[in-house]
C-alpha cells in the first residue's frame, strides 16, 4: 500500500481485521478488539484518520475494495465490521466467500435491494438534510439531526454527546461528507451469493436504532448458513451495553 491507513495491536496467529463505521475511527473501533487473541489491526476508510476520498458518492464497492487491499496487507484471516464496515465486509465476501474463517457484522445498516428498502430510502433522504447542512458548514444543526437518530436512552450520555459534536465536525470539514450518499446504497447486489459464505459468522444488533434496524441484521443472519444473531437491548452497543458486546466477540472470535 502506498500509504498505510491501519494500525496493529498484539502479535501471533490469527490476524483479525476490524473495520469502523461511517464518521468512526481506529480508536473508536478498537473497544471491539479487547480480549481477541492474536494480531489485532484496525483500518481508516476513505475520507476517515486522513485518508483521501474520491469527491463523488461513496459506493460499498469501492469500500470492499480498501477493506480487501488492507486485509492482504496484513494477512487478515478474520475480520469485524462496524455499520459500514459491515456492509463493505459482506460485499467482500459475496465476491469471495471463503477470504475469511471467521466474520462479525456489528450493527449492520444495508445488504441489498429487497431488505429494508422503505427504511433506506427514509435514511436517504435525512442523510440528504444533512449533507446540505453540512455543505453550508453549519455543524451545530448536523449535531442535531444525527442526535435524533441516536436511541433516546444514550442520546444524552456525556461520551454521546461528546461523540456527536465529533461526528458533526467531521462531516462538515472532511472529505467524510462524500459519503454521506451511503444510506442509500446496498452493499450486495445479490443476496444469494452470501449462501456461499459457508463459515461461522456473528450478527450483532441492537434494538430501536432507525439508521440500523433489527431487521436488516436479521436479514444477515438468513443470508449466512453459520450465522449466529444477537439483539441487545436499545442503546447497547457503543453505550450501555460494553461488556454483553465484549463477550459476544470475545466468545465468538476465540472459540475453536
Amino acid at each position: 500500500m502506498p500509504e498505510r491507513y491501519f494500525e496493529t495491536f498484539g502479535d501471533g496467529e490469527p490476524t483479525t481485521l476490524f473495520a469502523h463505521g461511517f464518521g468512526g475511527s481506529i480508536r473508536d473501533t478498537r473497544p471491539f478488539g479487547t480480549g481477541v487473541h492474536g494480531s489485532k489491526t484496525f483500518m481508516h476508510f476513505r475520507g476517515h484518520g486522513g485518508r483521501p476520498a474520491p469527491h463523488e458518492p461513496w459506493t460499498y464497492a469501492g469500500l470492499a475494495g480498501e477493506l480487501r487491499e488492507t486485509a492482504d496487507a496484513v494477512g487478515a484471516t478474520r475480520a469485524l465490521g462496524v455499520s459500514m464496515g459491515a456492509g463493505a465486509l459482506a460485499r467482500v465476501l459475496s465476491e469471495t466467500p471463503d477470504r475469511f474463517d471467521k466474520a462479525a457484522f456489528v450493527l449492520p445498516a444495508a445488504l441489498d435491494a429487497r431488505r429494508g428498502a422503505e427504511e433506506r430510502a427514509l435514511s436517504a433522504e435525512r442523510m440528504r438534510h444533512v449533507a446540505a447542512l453540512a455543505a453550508n458548514g453549519d455543524v451545530a444543526a448536523v449535531r442535531a439531526e444525527l442526535a435524533a437518530r441516536e436511541p433516546a436512552p444514550v442520546r444524552d450520555l456525556p461520551a454521546a454527546q461528546a461523540w456527536l459534536t465529533h461526528r458533526a465536525e467531521l462531516l462538515v470539514t472532511t472529505d467524510a461528507k462524500y459519503g454521506l450518499n451511503l444510506p442509500g446504497e446496498v452493499a450486495v447486489d445479490d443476496i444469494e451469493s452470501l449462501a456461499a459464505v459457508d463459515v461461522p459468522t456473528l450478527v450483532l444488533t441492537h434494538e430501536g436504532d432507525e439508521a440500523h434496524p433489527v431487521s436488516v441484521a436479521e436479514a444477515y443472519a438468513a443470508a449466512l448458513p453459520q450465522a449466529k444473531l444477537i439483539v441487545l437491548p436499545a442503546g447497547s452497543i457503543l453505550w450501555l451495553g460494553r461488556s454483553e458486546v465484549r463477550s459476544a466477540i470475545q466468545g465468538f472470535f476465540n472459540d475453536g
